[in-house]
């Protein structure tokens, strides 16, 4: 073993470069300061943050667009700030390695300074939780972190670095004595089906008359989203996406219909209540699905999902016919289907749904139209649906769009299916996952814009929404990395206040009402353009401004408190809070 030593601080950074990590993002801390250092000599990039949760978004949004694992550092108080993100991110299964500068090794249990249980903490919310207890074992639990972080369904990872692990001294290359010999990242490991159970599948889809392919977050993480675009087009088959999960495809895709949503999508509704068959793949029959259950799957159908690992199988306990497979290798196996001569579906079923699709786009844009006349009338705000599409009127190709969590969220993914139903592209969508997560919006709009510096980035966030995390915005300010936040101002958090309308006895609401605020002065105020906006008319022109100024910019929209239609669907269960 070498005689030359490093801090623990140092060792897990080089750890980390052996595996191809090149972005941290950190609010830097004394408990992490060698590791800060680590890398620094690595040559890793470090981002500094205003705050933990910022870090830990800033690592989710880079690690979703790229598909490489970043590294999130935290102190032990930080590490509270983080736990935000970290649920987002184990909703989305983005494979972020949380490290946590924690307190003494030597004094745990006793009180020591900062103490925290951070394992405990960290555990339910990541595929796997340690506390590094030995710094001549600091590249195995790198090690067996990155590898679980990133096979089978990827997901977050945490390991805690006691302080005095952390500014101790260590050889060099610790570790390296014992397999395995090299470090670097190892290919994925790949789950391949069982041919038996495939081959079952496969009898039922080539029987079928009237399929339908859900895609899930598992086909964004097995880069196999065009396979899935692909088996669409071959194969004739409508493609869904899952709701509130990273899109899979451009709206504008052929074979793309929109959510699988029966609330917000009412296409889909047709679709699913009329299949014979569903090939769900990467994706779990959960709250958003209903667990497999009517009226989003009627008994008559029948419900197969494909599945890369066994932790999400075994959410899947609702489906027919459960398989484990590698998704890119199901769609693979499944358009050799029609190279075997052994598919016949024809396109009539494949028309029915494009039809559905475009008289749903029609029939809103008309009822829009006719919302947007009588408002212009009688002096009405902005509708969250009208503004959203206005926004994405204001945008080009290349131009990425951002959604922050809330109804904004909701209305804004509605917006999206119409714009492109109508031939919208742009060059990407980012949006909160499972748990649609206030205050998410404005560093997942500065990833965007970190990985796409060339092009725009528009968030639309809610009045809410951006109370809840907008002051993150001191980072695009700092980095010089403009970006433009259009705010769904309704004076509150209307979709909640609506929902206590309609369940409260008294009618009433309450503690959802916020004062007039002016986003755009705080801008202003931060070096950036602001504007306010009241008419309709005035958004586009106030957009071009605010793009053309150069600067991080605030739209301020004066918008109408409108209920999503699944917020609605929720409200309208008076005893239940979820379409459970």
């Amino acid at each position: 073993m070498s005689d030359n030593k490093i801090r623990g601080g140092a060792l897990i950074a080089r750890a980390l470069k052996e595996k191809g990590i090149d972005k941290v993002f950190t609010l830097s801390g004394g408990f992490c300061n060698p590791a800060i250092e680590g890398f620094m000599e690595c040559q890793i990039d470090v981002t500094n943050c205003p705050h933990e949760q910022i870090a830990g978004h800033l690592a989710d949004g880079y690690t979703r667009i790229t598909r490489k694992p970043s590294v999130c550092l935290v102190g032990p108080e930080g590490f509270a700030n983080a736990v935000p993100s970290m649920m987002e991110a184990w909703g989305e299964r983005t494979p972020i390695i949380y490290i946590t500068g924690s307190s003494s090794l030597k004094r745990q249990g006793a009180g020591g300074f900062k103490e925290i249980d951070d394992v405990s903490i960290a555990a339910p919310l990541t595929k796997f939780s340690a506390s590094i207890t030995d710094g001549t074992r600091i590249r195995e639990f790198v090690d067996k972190a990155y590898r679980i972080a990133t096979n089978g369904y990827p997901g977050a990872v945490h390991l805690s670095l006691p302080v005095d692990i952390m500014f101790s001294s260590f050889p060099e290359d610790a570790g390296l004595e014992e397999r395995p010999f090299s470090h670097k990242a190892k290919p994925i490991t790949r789950a391949w089906p069982d041919p038996n159970s495939l081959k079952e599948i496969l009898e039922l889809a080539s029987n079928s008359k009237k399929p339908i392919l859900i895609g899930g977050h598992g086909v964004w993480w097995s880069h196999s989203e065009k396979k899935l675009e692909n088996a669409g087009n071959i194969l004739n088959i409508p493609i869904f996406n899952i709701p509130y999960h990273q899109k899979l495809l451009g709206e504008e895709a052929n074979a793309y219909m929109g959510l699988a949503d029966i609330h917000q999508y009412p296409p889909s509704e047709f679709a699913l209540t009329n299949s014979d068959l569903v090939l769900m793949i990467g994706a779990r029959l959960d709250n958003q699905m209903n667990f497999g259950n009517p009226p989003f799957f009627p008994k008559s159908t029948k419900l197969i999902c494909i599945n890369g690992s066994h932790e999400e199988i075994e959410f899947n306990r609702a489906a027919d016919i459960n398989l484990l497979c590698d998704p890119g290798v199901f769609l693979d196996t499944l358009c050799n289907l029609d190279k075997n001569n052994k598919w016949n579906l024809g396109n009539s079923w494949f028309e029915e749904n494009k039809n559905k699709k475009n008289q749903w786009v029609n029939k809103s844009l008309e009822e829009l139209k006719s919302e947007a006349e009588k408002s212009k009338k009688n002096g009405d705000k902005i509708h969250p649906l009208q503004l959203s599409l206005d926004v994405q009127d204001a945008m080009k190709d290349k131009d990425w769009l951002v959604i922050d969590g809330g109804n904004t969220h909701f209305w804004s993914e509605i917006a999206i299916n119409i714009a492109g139903a109508k031939g919208k592209k742009l060059g990407g969508i980012l949006h909160p996952g499972t748990f649609s997560m206030l205050g998410v919006g404005v560093s997942f709009a500065l990833s965007a814009k970190n990985n796409n510096p060339n092009s725009n980035v528009i968030l639309i966030s809610g009045d809410g929404a951006f109370l809840s995390g907008g002051m993150s915005i001191e980072a695009a300010f700092f980095e010089n990395k403009p970006i433009v936040v259009v705010i769904d101002n309704n004076g509150g958090l209307a979709s909640i206040g609506q929902q206590q309308e309609r369940l409260f006895k008294s009618g009433k609401r309450v503690a959802t009402d916020f004062r007039d605020i002016p986003f755009h002065k705080i801008f202003e105020g931060f070096g950036g353009y602001g504007e306010l906006v009241t008419k309709r008319e005035e958004l586009g022109p106030a957009l071009k401004r605010a793009i053309d100024s150069g600067k991080t910019a605030c739209v301020n929209v004066k918008a109408k408190p409108v209920l999503s239609p699944i917020v609605a669907a929720v409200a309208s269960k008076r005893e239940k809070s979820s379409i459970e």
